[in-house]
C-alpha cells in the first residue's frame, strides 16, 4: 500500500489516492488476508440465472454477506442450495469495486451436517408431495410377466449382477441396461435422462421399449444417495409412462424416488423378485389347472352320458310313434272320395244357377236397370245447378263492385277535403294573406330588405303589395320623416321614398 502513497503536497498533510487506486488496495489487502476461509451460515436469498452461476446470501443472526458460485463449480457440488439451508462454504473473499461491496467466492458447499440434509430432505418431500407427485392415485400396476425389463444402475456394481443373477432363477426376461452414475454430481441428471430415455423408445421399434423399469443402488450414506433426492429425478419417475420399481440403498434407507416411483423394493434383488414371478410355479400351477380341466371336463361327459341314457329310457319306441298317425290317415283316406263326390256337386248347382241368370230375358232386365240408374245420375249432373251457382256468384260480385265504388269515392272525398283544409291553412299562415291587411314587403333582388342599414345600402328597391309590386331606381333612396297632417288630408300623402 505504501507504494499508492504519493508525497503530500505544500500545505498539506494526508495523501491523495483515486477511486480505483483505493479500491485496488482495500482489494489486495482483503484477498490477501482471507485468501482461504470456512464458514458455517445458513443460505439465505438463492439466486440461478440463465448464465450457470449462482448468487446467493450466507447469514446468521446479525450479520449477512454475499456469495458467488461460478458455473464450473456450481456443476460439481453435491447438492443444489436451497434457502433455509445450514452449509459449511469453503472460498476466498474478494470486493467488487463497482459497488463497493465485499463477497465470498464459494469453492466448495457442503452441508452442516446429517440433521440439515434431512431437515432440507423433509422440506423438499413436502413441496413435491404438496404437487401431488406422490400420491396414490398416480401409481400405475406392476405388469405380471414383463417381455422386456429396462435396468437404471452402474453397469459395473454388484446391483446388476444380483439382478440378473435373480431373474435368471426366477423367471428369464429381456434386460435392457442404461448405465449412469450411482452417485455424485452426474448422478441426478443420468438417472433422469434414464426414466425418461426409456420411455422416449417407440413400442415395436428397433430397440424394444421394456414393459418395466427398475432404478437400483446398492446402500449407502445419505450424501451418496443423495442424487436419489433430487427434484429431477423425482419428476422423471412421476411421469414415467413405464411402471416403475424403487430399489435404491438397503431396507432403512428412504430416498424421494421411493415415494414417486409405482412400487418401492427394500433391495435390488427384492427389485428383482416383484418384476417377475417364478416361472417354475407358473408351470406347475398351469399343469395343475390342466389336471383340474381334464377331471371336469371328464367329469361333466360322464354326468351328460348317464343323462342322456336315462332319458332314452323314459321316451317311447318309434314303432308306437307311428301307429296313431298311421291310423288316422288310414280314416282320412277313406273318407276321400265321398268328400270329392260332394264337392262336385256343389259346384255343378251353382253352375246351373249361374247359367239360368244369363238367359236373354234376365240379360235384358238387368241393362233396363242399370240404364234406369245412370238416368237416374244423369238428372244430378244436369247444367241448371251449375247455371244457379254461377248467377249467386255473379250477384256477390257485383255487390262487391259496389262496396269498392263507394270506399274509393269516400276516401278520394276525404282526401280532397284535407288537401283543400291544408291549402287555406298555407295561405293563412303565407305573407300574401298579410299583405291583404295593408302590410308590404320590400326587396332587393331576391333578399327581403328587414333594417334600415340594408335598405340605404340597396340600389333599387322593389314594394310588394296585395295587387303587385312596385319597382324603384337610382340611388339609394331615404325614408320618408314622418310629420303631423290634419285628420282626413291624404292629398299631400306624397310618396313612401
Amino acid at each position: 500500500m505504501s507504494d499508492l502513497i504519493d508525497d503530500p503536497r505544500e500545505g498539506e498533510n494526508a495523501p491523495e489516492f483515486s477511486v480505483s487506486e483505493l479500491s485496488g488496495a482495500i482489494k489486495k489487502l482483503i484477498e490477501g488476508t482471507f485468501s482461504h476461509v470456512r464458514i458455517r451460515a445458513e443460505v439465505g436469498r438463492v439466486s440461478f440465472p440463465r448464465s450457470g452461476h449462482v448468487y446467493l446470501d450466507l447469514k446468521d443472526d446479525k450479520s449477512v454477506i454475499s456469495g458467488v458460485i461460478w458455473k464450473g463449480v456450481a456443476a460439481r457440488l453435491p447438492m443444489r442450495p436451497e434457502e433455509g439451508m445450514e452449509v459449511v462454504a469453503t472460498g476466498r473473499l474478494t470486493t467488487f469495486g463497482g459497488q463497493s461491496k465485499y463477497q465470498i467466492v464459494i469453492e466448495d458447499m457442503k452441508p452442516a451436517g446429517v440433521g440439515a440434509l434431512m431437515a432440507m430432505l423433509e422440506k423438499r418431500r413436502v413441496a413435491l408431495g404438496a404437487e401431488g407427485l406422490f400420491d396414490d392415485s398416480r401409481k400405475k400396476p406392476l405388469p405380471f410377466v414383463p417381455s422386456v425389463i429396462g435396468v437404471v444402475t452402474s453397469p459395473s456394481g454388484a446391483v446388476i449382477r444380483d439382478i440378473l443373477h435373480r431373474l435368471r432363477d426366477r423367471f428369464p426376461s429381456k434386460v435392457l441396461i442404461w448405465p449412469v452414475a450411482v452417485q455424485g454430481e452426474k448422478c441426478a441428471p443420468e438417472v433422469a435422462r434414464g426414466i425418461e430415455g426409456f420411455n422416449a423408445l417407440t413400442p415395436g421399434g428397433a430397440l424394444p421399449r421394456p414393459d418395466l423399469i427398475i432404478v437400483a443402488r446398492g446402500g449407502g450414506s445419505v450424501e451418496d444417495l443423495w442424487g436419489f433426492n433430487e427434484e429431477m429425478v423425482v419428476r422423471a419417475a412421476a411421469a414415467s409412462e413405464i411402471p416403475l420399481i424403487s430399489a435404491v440403498g438397503h431396507e432403512t434407507d428412504t430416498t424421494l424416488i421411493d415415494f414417486a416411483a409405482d412400487k418401492r423394493a427394500p433391495t435390488p434383488t427384492a427389485a428383482a423378485e416383484l418384476a417377475v414371478p417364478v416361472r417354475l410355479e407358473l408351470l406347475g400351477w398351469a399343469e395343475e389347472q390342466g389336471s383340474r380341466l381334464t377331471r371336469a371336463l371328464t367329469q361333466g361327459i360322464t354326468q351328460r352320458g348317464q343323462r342322456l341314457r336315462d332319458l332314452a329310457r323314459a321316451m317311447p319306441r318309434v314303432d308306437s310313434l307311428l301307429d296313431n298317425p298311421r291310423q288316422r290317415l288310414d280314416r282320412v283316406s277313406e273318407k276321400l272320395p265321398d268328400a270329392l263326390r260332394r264337392s262336385v256337386d256343389t259346384r255343378r248347382l251353382k253352375l246351373t244357377e249361374q247359367a239360368a241368370f244369363l238367359r236373354p230375358a234376365n240379360l235384358r232386365r238387368a241393362v233396363e236397370g242399370k240404364r234406369e240408374a245412370l238416368g237416374r245420375r244423369a238428372d244430378r249432373l244436369s247444367i241448371r245447378p251449375i247455371q244457379r251457382d254461377i248467377a249467386v256468384k255473379r250477384d256477390k260480385l257485383a255487390a262487391l263492385s259496389q262496396r269498392f265504388v263507394r270506399a274509393a269515392t269516400a276516401q278520394t272525398k276525404a282526401r280532397k277535403d284535407r288537401l283543400e283544409s291544408l291549402e287555406r291553412l298555407r295561405q293563412t299562415l303565407g305573407y300574401e294573406a298579410t299583405l291583404e291587411r295593408g302590410y308590404a314587403v320590400v326587396w332587393d333582388g331576391d333578399q327581403v330588405v328587414t333594417s334600415k342599414k340594408a335598405a340605404k345600402s340597396a340600389e333599387a328597391l322593389e314594394i310588394q303589395f296585395a295587387d303587385g309590386r312596385f319597382a324603384t331606381t337610382g340611388s339609394a333612396a331615404k325614408p320618408i320623416r314622418k310629420t303631423a297632417k290634419p285628420a282626413g288630408d291624404a292629398s299631400d300623402q306624397g310618396s313612401l321614398f
